[in-house]
């Protein structure tokens, strides 16, 4: 079932979102050579414990994890692209790393996940990075009221077969409101105008993900952690977004944007 919401809903999940969107850019400048993965973990609980809010990661347990999960972030180094465990990992000059995270302050959710380089970039890897937050850009810009989920899937995957990656449709973005998954999937790859029709307060995760040369993907003995099948890197950046009549609306812009953040109080503005 899907719930639409109010325009007083979405102002509530923006207030989540902007929560999240600084925390991310919190961590990112944390995230730095010789910072162990531990150090962003704890940084984040306690943030997290600070404003109140409750990390919908924590003890969650859908049918492809091993146990519930335990922690407050997925943080995916390198060749590992969604649902890496914190672990005690020493960050290291060039790693490729990707910050996931989804909380709920009074009841409410927002999901959101960046990539960086930490230290030295590769050439390959900023290529990577960009493609997904192009590719994020492009599917907002399709979230137009009155089109088709297609037409989000279809954006996301026209960035990724012009940058020369393959997509992966197993696992995308998704519904997002009271819970942290709710219908419906949003894939990375699909037919324009077609689908499930983009009614204003639809509230989706949208979230590009792409491997440097694969579209196959495999799991570590973990039962979490998800890595591109061949070992090569991967990147992954996330919105939550709202379907407005006045156009899609961002709720997890991060202070480091170029765009604005999204502010409840003002005219939703359709992102470029």
């Amino acid at each position: 079932m899907i719930e639409l919401k109010s325009a007083e809903e979405i102002g509530r999940m923006a207030v989540t979102g902007q929560f999240v969107g600084e925390l991310l850019a919190e961590l990112s400048d944390v995230a730095a050579v010789g910072v162990n993965l531990m150090d962003l973990e704890h940084h984040a609980r306690r943030r997290i414990s600070e404003r109140g809010a409750e990390s919908c990661y924590w003890d969650y347990a859908p049918s492809f994890g091993r146990g519930p999960f335990r922690n407050v972030l997925c943080l995916s180094v390198n060749d590992a692209v969604l649902h890496g465990l914190p672990h005690d990992y020493v960050l290291r000059d060039g790693d490729l790393l990707s910050i996931d995270m989804a909380v709920s302050i009074d009841g409410w959710v927002a999901d959101s996940a960046l990539s960086v380089i930490v230290g030295t970039p590769d050439p390959a890897d900023l290529k990577l990075i960009e493609a997904t937050e192009v590719a994020l850009e492009a599917a907002i810009t399709a979230a137009q009221p009155g089109g088709r989920l297609g037409d989000i899937s279809a954006a996301i995957g026209a960035v990724a077969h012009s940058y020369g990656y393959g997509v992966n449709a197993e696992f995308g973005g998704h519904g997002i409101g009271r819970t942290m998954h709710e219908a419906p999937h949003v894939s990375n790859d699909g037919r324009p105008r077609r689908g499930l029709r983009l009614d204003p307060g639809l509230t989706i995760a949208i979230e590009p993900w792409f491997c440097r040369s694969t579209d196959k993907i495999k799991f570590d003995k973990d039962g979490w952690t998800i890595r591109s099948a061949d070992g090569s890197r991967t990147a992954h950046s996330e919105h939550t977004v709202a379907i407005t009549a006045a156009g899609p609306q961002v709720l997890t812009r991060r202070p480091t944007d170029d765009s604005p953040a999204a502010d409840p109080t003002q005219k939703p503005t359709t992102a470029s």
